[in-house]
């Protein structure tokens, strides 16, 4: 990863920077209104770094709808939405309303503030899950990964009982970042709803134990998973959402004991 690069709103007028804060259209006078919003929100720098590129800049990710880059306030540092001039939405408040339900319940990285083109949150600090897991050796390993993915199906149970669907999980490989503590953090919440049935549990299940090249790392860290029991268990969740059934889903994916 190239070093990171700190650059002030000041700053953020010079054509390499514009586009990235107006991406993939570069104009004036968005551009104008989008200095005014960051001056609002009290956004001092932006940080570009990151294994994403925009126009040869890192940045931490890139959607549908916008690009996230670190910031810094005055207090902090913290993770930068930019909605992209091609998004299908006219602003950012949808997506900050279904964080703020994440929030709730003690789900997603915490919402700071929003304005028409910016969602500003709490940084994620850590690694994306699938090279989190990756890192991990020798004794205690095993015990680690048991906890971090048993936080993260319980994260996605609650969403299931606050009926938001985040819809994405079933591809997941980007949306959960673990912490150097091993706290998950289940981000990226812009294609949530909450006119969806819910299928969190399920999704997240199918990512991690149901095909995917995590899948594959699991099974060198865990041992093979019991994947009918494991299909039986998420159907017989999915009609009736009830703590055993919840639990036998952990028990067939050896995150508890049976």
């Amino acid at each position: 990863m190239r070093p990171s690069e700190s650059v002030s709103v000041e700053r953020l007028r010079e054509q390499k920077y514009a586009q990235v804060l107006c991406y993939p259209r570069h104009d004036a006078k968005e551009l104008e209104k989008r200095l005014r919003e960051l001056n609002t929100l009290g956004v001092k720098t932006l940080e570009f770094t990151g294994e994403k590129k925009v126009f040869n800049l890192p940045v931490l990710g890139k959607g549908c709808v916008g690009v996230v880059v670190a910031a810094h306030t005055e207090t902090e540092k913290v993770a930068l939405k930019i909605r992209r001039t091609d998004a299908d939405r006219a602003g950012m408040q949808r997506e900050a309303d279904m964080l703020r339900r994440a929030n709730s319940i003690g789900v997603g990285p915490p919402l700071l503030s929003v304005s028409d083109n910016f969602l500003l949150m709490q940084f994620a600090e850590g690694l994306l899950l699938p090279k989190w897991a990756e890192t991990l050796r020798g004794r205690g390993a095993k015990a680690r990964i048991r906890r971090v993915l048993r936080d993260v199906l319980e994260q996605c149970r609650r969403l299931d009982e606050a009926g938001l669907d985040h819809g994405e999980l079933s591809r997941a490989p980007k949306h959960v970042i673990v912490s150097s503590e091993d706290r998950p953090v289940i981000v990226d919440f812009e294609t949530a709803s909450i006119m969806r049935r819910t299928s969190n549990v399920t999704s997240i299940c199918q990512y991690l134990f149901l095909g995917s090249q995590l899948a594959k790392t699991l099974f060198t860290r865990l041992g093979e998973i019991e994947k009918e029991a494991l299909i039986a268990a998420l159907r017989n969740y999915k009609l009736e959402r009830k703590d055993q059934n919840f639990t036998k889903i952990l028990q067939a994916c050896k995150l508890i004991q049976s």
